[in-house]
């Protein structure tokens, strides 16, 4: 009955416009904020490469061949580009400056042997566990992250050999060791695969054991950047890319096209995301509104009633219970919107040859309750506001 009384003087096409409004609001808010996220770890785990990272070079021309220009970085040219403002940070790829193979030392795998190249990268651009990737002097065993290039070479091998071809898990139980030698010195160490990479063409090892095989085999020898490291910031890989035009580099095309698929996805999204926070702001601000001109138009009653002695909070409380269940319906049906949207989006992505995670995101869950409580402690001080107002009046 005490409902009825004070809900009599509603305008339903205001109310109705308005839970449109925050309905089509939050269902994008969550759907851009679940996406986002996806968008930004789509890759990650894929390579060893950190996010938004890739290997560059210089173009190599005629006048390279006739050594009229250099082909390796000066630091100079390192620190000009680490200046730019949509760069995280860049470094050099340190290569060997020694003879090295690598060959099988397993009696269950038949001899392989080749001649490698390898390098080595700071370990803060490798997606890796530090304790796993790590080599001191006088340790016998030394981590590697080989190319996937490699592996194949390998299975090719064994198939030619009549022997069964080997996954990723089992060639991280094969036995290998590294031949390296100069003009007086020769010297094996064993090595093992702790993880692979399309990326990267050569065999990465740690830092420190770069160091030290440098110059033990290789002392005199000039150290040069042929290849550096460069991370950018999220959704300005573009940025990146137009620098590399610029100074004439070339990175994988592969590593390429992934920044570019997420740094343009990454700002639609933000567009998206941008014009759905506008959308729910002013819902909520029209909801808001429709409360106080629902207050506005039930001022006798609401005087009346307090008069005959019922508490101003529990006039507050029936405007507040009101509200939340309109919030919540909102939100229910924001959510079942969002996964609706989620499955056909995850089906069209998934025709597309683009494989992002599909579950669910925590942050895009969370969103929505900040947007359900929010909204409903603002009704409740806009209510709580206007009804103590005429108490006190």
């Amino acid at each position: 009955m005490l409902r009825k009384l004070l809900f009599q003087h509603q305008d339903k096409r205001q109310l109705i416009i308005a839970v449109v409004g925050a309905f089509m609001g939050m269902t994008f808010l969550i759907t851009s904020i679940h996406y986002l996220i996806k968008v930004n770890d789509f890759g990650k785990g894929a390579d060893i490469l950190g996010p938004n990272t890739v290997i560059v070079q210089k173009k190599t021309s005629s006048f390279n061949t006739l050594n009229i220009a250099k082909t390796d970085f000066s630091l100079n040219e390192i620190e000009q580009m680490k200046k730019e403002p949509f760069i995280l940070d860049i470094k050099p790829v340190e290569s060997n400056n020694f003879n090295i193979t690598i060959e099988t030392a397993d009696p269950s795998v038949p001899r392989f042997r080749g001649d490698i190249f390898i390098q080595t990268v700071d370990p803060n651009f490798l997606d890796v566990k530090s304790k796993e990737f790590r080599w001191k002097q006088g340790d016998t065993l030394v981590p590697i992250l080989m190319p996937r290039d490699l592996l194949v070479m390998m299975n090719m091998f064994m198939g030619s050999k009549g022997m069964p071809q080997i996954s990723d898990e089992l060639a991280k139980d094969i036995h290998f060791k590294f031949c390296m030698k100069n003009d007086t010195v020769k010297e094996y160490i064993s090595c093992q695969i702790i993880g692979f990479t399309n990326d990267v063409p050569s065999v990465l090892v740690p830092q420190s054991f770069m160091n030290w095989a440098n110059k033990r085999f290789a002392p005199d020898a000039e150290q040069k950047i042929s290849q550096i490291m460069i991370s950018g910031k999220e959704n300005e890989f573009g940025l990146v890319e137009q620098m590399l035009k610029e100074r004439h580099l070339e990175s994988k095309n592969a590593q390429v096209a992934i920044g570019r698929l997420k740094s343009t996805v990454g700002t639609l999204i933000l567009v998206v995301l941008g014009i759905s926070i506008i959308a729910v702001f002013l819902s909520g601000l029209v909801l808001i509104q429709y409360l106080q001109l629902l207050l506005s138009k039930n001022l006798y009653e609401v005087r009346t009633l307090m008069r005959l002695g019922h508490h101003p909070n529990s006039l507050v409380k029936n405007f507040f219970v009101y509200f939340s269940k309109v919030f919540g319906i909102i939100g229910i049906l924001s959510l079942a919107s969002f996964i609706g949207f989620k499955l056909f989006l995850d089906s069209l992505l998934k025709e597309g040859g683009l494989y992002i995670d599909t579950s669910l995101s925590v942050l895009s869950i969370l969103a929505l309750v900040l947007a359900y409580c929010l909204f409903a402690l603002a009704s409740y001080l806009s209510a709580r506001k206007g009804i103590y107002e005429q108490n006190n009046g």
